[in-house]
């Protein structure tokens, strides 16, 4: 393809001159030249048809000069090749040309030989330009489809997500009335249909981003009073709010209000904000929903919340599809991407907008605008009330998560904010565990730390802090390092898992979870208990290991030994005193001890006295010096006692040793 040139010179002549001199360039297709007469002429050529490679123009024109030309080329296209022509010796031109952006300068009279040569090379950098240019257009192409590519990742991801938990509830509860339908038919079936009807509203929003996308999404306006519909719709929320202590409330300032609206897509809408704000929003918080008549012919909904609100950075793309705002799942909100789009989208489609203010740390405002009119027929009979329907709540896990009265079962902490997946894990451990839950991870941290459960089942995408932060929290807690974690999560890829083993878990379960592999892998952890029990059971020097969860409950063993030890001769110093030392609560102490040793704290204290007595008995202290250095005021109780814990009494066990 020849390179095109536009020559812009006042002289007739200089185009036949270009045309003679450059023949055999043009004959064998290397250029094809446009002349203008002037800049002005130069600039409509170029408005008609910009592909050129390069600009040749004169600097001393009429109407406008080769200067003023190149400027303006310049504002056009900052990346063209302009080389300017001017009279020998115009060196104050020809620098102002230069500084203006031109590429290079012929003078007059022109060495056509020269000018080729320019000509080439002029070419030759406007077409590595071009290359440059069209290599950063496809980098750039290519990020965009790599970005987007990863929109629909997550996106798909996130379905899977948000898919998996309602069907570990259908597909668990299934099972449990299948085994037991007594007790759990009803409420499994309670359970089932909830999740079912979760499922369904999410599959709705995947139709109807689909029917957008092929222009197939159809508006079905009815003529009536938005106030008490939007009123139904709202109180539909109530019942959510309450049990988030979340303050909801509905502000109209009018009482009624006329017009044409959809009614489903008005659910749609106000039901993506409304659950978007209540999720978001921490215990305490407010949400409120203001309706007012903007204009003669405008509905104004806001609904704000005194949530975390949005980070200034994210606020641009937050009606983007398939955006998610960092941070989400600290909120237990990782969500779609979709919702506040199809917001958006059904907003246009009702011939209204929306628009957002937030400020991190004060909350978040949607402003919905509407257009009213009254063209639209009256709806039949409840037709605009259809949509609108209760939230129904999962009931609260039932009392009594155990056998209560059976203290030797092993205790287990339920950390899920899920009531259903609660209700669901208490069905299949109740009986064999003293169960406890917490309602998300601070609680759970705080819970575990207080009461040193045996085991702990979390889920990973919680409120506040996750599964992942309690994982970490706990496992480098010395007061709760040595209990087995179990993290559930509807996250079943390879990256998540590896994050959370990293973290300290112990297992690792995707949902939908089969009942009998979780309950094999509690097992599992409680026979991994007893083997920390068999390796502290003696307190003897204990072998090294490498493992890090090893070195700690060694470490920490060991300085449970050297407390005691510090105090061997003090016959009063005992479990207040040992929990002084560490720095621990009774309860914390007791637990820990019982989980590493199986022995109760008074049980240990006792045995490391006892076993520092054989090391005395070896010596010439006789043994009720023996039993006073070892904190027994009694020598008959201390030998009584060792009999017991060593089957031998102290006298026998000296005549032996000395003998060996």
């Amino acid at each position: 393809m020849p390179a095109r040139i536009l020559v812009v010179d006042d002289e007739p002549r200089f185009e036949r001159l270009v045309l003679q001199r450059l023949r055999k360039g043009v004959q064998e297709g290397l250029y094809d030249f446009r002349f203008a007469a002037d800049g002005v002429e130069a600039l409509e050529v170029f408005e008609q048809d910009p592909a050129f490679d390069m600009v040749l123009a004169d600097i001393n024109m009429p109407r406008m000069d080769g200067l003023t030309l190149l400027g303006r080329l310049r504002e056009i296209n900052p990346l063209l090749k302009v080389v300017i022509v001017s009279a020998y010796g115009d060196m104050p031109n020809i620098r102002k040309a230069m500084n203006l952006g031109a590429f290079d300068f012929v003078t007059k009279p022109i060495e056509f030989a020269d000018l080729e040569l320019t000509l080439r090379k002029t070419l030759e950098e406007a077409a590595l330009l071009k290359e440059a240019a069209k290599s950063r257009e496809l980098a750039e192409k290519n990020e965009l489809l790599e970005e987007l590519d990863q929109l629909k990742t997550r996106f798909f991801t996130n379905i899977s997500h948000e898919f998996r938990t309602p069907l570990t509830v259908i597909a668990g509860m299934t099972g449990q009335i299948a085994e037991n339908p007594e007790r759990w038919l009803e409420r499994g079936l309670s359970m089932i249909n909830r999740n079912t009807g979760n499922m369904l509203d999410l599959v709705g929003q995947i139709l109807d981003l689909n029917k957008l996308e092929s222009g197939k999404l159809e508006v079905n306006r009815f003529q009536a009073d938005i106030i008490p519909f939007l009123r139904q719709l709202v109180e539909s929320f109530q019942p959510l709010a309450e049990t988030r202590d979340i303050r909801l409330s509905y502000h109209p300032t009018v009482d009624t209000l006329t017009l044409d609206f959809d009614p489903e897509k008005m659910v749609r809408i106000l039901s993506n904000l409304l659950g978007n704000a209540l999720k978001f929003c921490s215990e305490g918080d407010q949400v409120n929903v203001d309706v007012d008549q903007a204009e003669s012919n405008v509905l104004c909904i806001r609904v704000g919340d005194t949530g975390p609100g949005i980070p200034a950075e994210q606020l641009a793309y937050i009606f983007d599809r398939f955006f998610q705002a960092k941070d989400t799942y600290r909120f237990n909100a990782p969500g779609t991407g979709i919702g506040l789009s199809l917001v958006q989208e059904f907003t246009r489609l009702l011939g209204g907008t929306v628009s957002v203010e937030s400020r991190e740390g004060r909350g978040t405002m949607f402003i919905l605008r509407l257009p009213i009119r009254r063209e639209a027929p009256a709806p039949k009979a409840g037709t605009a009330e259809l949509p609108v329907k209760k939230h129904e709540l999962p009931a609260a896990p039932m009392a009594g998560t155990g056998e209560e009265s059976d203290l030797d079962l092993p205790t287990l902490l339920l950390v899920e904010d899920n009531t259903d997946i609660v209700q669901y894990l208490i069905s299949c451990l109740e009986g064999r565990y003293q169960l406890t839950w917490a309602k998300d991870g601070e609680a759970g941290i705080a819970q575990a730390i207080e009461t040193v459960p045996d085991i702990i089942i979390s889920d990973v995408m919680m409120p506040r802090k996750d599964g992942f932060e309690l994982c970490q929290t706990l496992k480098t807690d010395t007061r709760t390092s040595h209990i087995p974690i179990v993290l559930l999560t509807a996250k079943a890829d390879v990256e998540s898992k590896i994050a959370g083993l990293k973290r300290g878990a112990d297992a690792y379960l995707a949902k939908p979870f089969d009942k009998q592999e979780l309950l094999a892998r509690l097992e599992n952890l409680l026979e991994l208990r007893a083997r920390l029990q068999a390796r502290y059971r003696t307190m003897e020097d204990l072998p090294a290991d490498s493992e890090d969860a090893l070195q700690q409950e060694d470490q920490f063993v060991g300085q449970i030994k050297a407390a005691i030890q510090a105090h061997m001769d003090e016959e009063e110093f005992g479990i207040l005193e040992l929990c002084r030392d560490i720095g621990v609560s009774r309860t914390q102490l007791h637990r820990k001890i019982k989980a590493l040793t199986g022995r109760s704290t008074s049980s240990l204290i006792r045995y490391i006295r006892l076993w520092h007595a054989k090391q005395l008995l070896v010596t010439d202290l006789n043994i009720s010096q023996v039993a006073y250095d070892c904190g027994f005021r009694d020598p008959k109780y201390f030998s009584k006692t060792f009999s017991e814990e060593f089957g031998i009494g102290p006298k026998d066990f000296r005549k032996g040793a000395l003998e060996q």
